[in-house]
């Protein structure tokens, strides 16, 4: 393929049939997720396609560095080319370079005076983009009111430059609902402010896109995407799981921060630069704090599973006890958004996985999560292929979302094990 035939059969032309031919000048989409859930790789791709297209793309990256956001269109990129054979892929990807251009700042705020300032050192070099994107806004300090008319003033710099703008908003699981139909906090006070918004949801091994607002069109039409977690390119039947080399900062761990594998799980995650969040209840001492989540009662539900069938599953019972099972359900969070499920523990005859650290297995077998063990007695990584365990070499963590698991009763060697496995996907600490 060519150029212009990879950005014609781009999932962003998909979407903007689905909302009245996407963004007009001056306005305003925000693309809003969880943290980890791709909100970063969703306005890469934005980027990449307008670069692609020969638009000028200004990228401002907020509490992130240059080789961070650089890294993440080299890997974008390269993938995009692999998967549609991109002919005279160098030329292309000199032809992005000179289209784009990468402003990153450890700042979250940003106002439309720095927007401003921005736009004029690069007009100077006749630099005029036609699409802004700004990542990593901080949507929550200040009064809404001001902040609604700080987004209008950023809306009148894009409008008067005849350009897009597309940011991104971090959502909070307390106060979103699953499958939301409408803009949700933090941006649900800027609606009248807001064109289009877009809504990522992890669904299984990949993530689904929702149009929640598209101008005055109520309710938004049904946009039915499916992307993959990493790159946010199109899910196609029969195709490859894509497989990038993206930076630590970009990976996110899943887990429960418990002493033993969960907390070492945490510390080599923590000495690479990976974030973690580390779901927890109310009553609950964990080792680690980083990334914690408390979850309510209400969520908590979410993971509930009747010891009928828990039993049935593991073939034993486990302690009837609140807090144990407030643990057994706090681990379907852990499980359920997972690209792939790393555990330390012991496999058994009956192929389950010995404790409490089971049910996260059963569950990751239930989900289809791609799942790997490491069995402490046998010095082994082993992977479930869905009716055996197989033995694993030089394993590495691919997926940006992995849940971190295992024992607390971690021997030297499970340690070595983790360690391992961050240092063959990451390099040294």
């Amino acid at each position: 393929m060519y150029a212009e035939q990879v950005s014609n059969n781009s999932p962003l032309r998909i979407l903007e049939r689905c909302c009245r031919g996407g963004l007009a000048p001056g306005e305003l989409g925000v693309v809003m997720a969880r943290a980890g859930v791709g909100k970063t790789a969703f306005l890469v791709q934005v980027g990449l396609d307008a670069a692609m297209r020969k638009q000028p793309v200004l990228h401002v990256a907020l509490g992130q560095d240059l080789e961070h956001v650089r890294s993440w269109y080299d890997a974008l990129f390269d993938d995009l080319a692999h998967t549609t054979r991109l002919e005279d892929r160098e030329q292309v990807r000199a032809m992005i370079n000179e289209h784009r251009v990468i402003q990153a700042s450890t700042d979250t705020t940003f106002g439309h005076e720095r927007l401003d300032d921005i736009v004029t050192l690069y007009d100077r070099a006749r630099f005029k983009p036609v699409v802004i994107i700004i990542d990593g806004l901080d949507w929550e300090s200040g009064a809404v009111v001001e902040r609604a008319a700080e987004l209008g003033a950023l809306k009148l710099v894009a409008k008067r430059l005849g350009a897009v703008l597309w940011l991104s908003a971090q959502t909070h699981r307390d106060v979103t609902p699953a499958h939301p139909t409408s803009l949700t906090p933090p941006c649900a006070a800027y609606t009248e402010v807001i064109d289009i918004g877009v809504f990522l949801e992890p669904e299984g091994t990949h993530v689904s896109v929702r149009l929640v607002k598209d101008h005055e069109t109520v309710p938004p039409a049904d946009t039915s995407l499916q992307l993959h977690t990493d790159t946010m390119r199109l899910v196609e039947d029969g195709a490859a799981e894509p497989e990038m080399a993206l930076p630590p900062r970009a990976f996110t761990l899943l887990s429960g921060g418990a002493n033993g594998a969960e907390a070492t799980f945490g510390a080599a995650a923590e000495r690479r630069g990976l974030s973690e969040i580390n779901f927890s209840f109310a009553g609950r001492d964990p080792a680690r704090l980083q990334g914690l989540v408390e979850l309510s009662d209400a969520e908590l539900e979410r993971g509930s599973v009747s010891e009928a069938y828990i039993t049935a599953q593991l073939h034993r019972s486990f302690p009837d006890t609140p807090t144990f099972q407030r643990l057994l359900k706090s681990i379907w969070h852990q499980v359920s958004t997972a690209g792939e499920v790393f555990v330390i523990g012991e496999i058994l005859d009956d192929d389950t996985v010995k404790g409490g650290t089971g049910w996260g297995a059963e569950l990751a077998k239930h989900l289809r999560k791609r799942l790997y063990v490491y069995d402490q007695t046998k010095l082994q990584w082993f992977t479930w292929t869905g009716d055996r365990w197989t033995e694993v070499e030089a394993l590495r963590i691919r997926r940006t979302r992995f849940t971190g698991t295992g024992t607390r009763f971690l021997t030297d060697a499970g340690r070595q094990a983790i360690e391992d496995l961050f240092e063959r996907s990451f390099g040294e600490a």
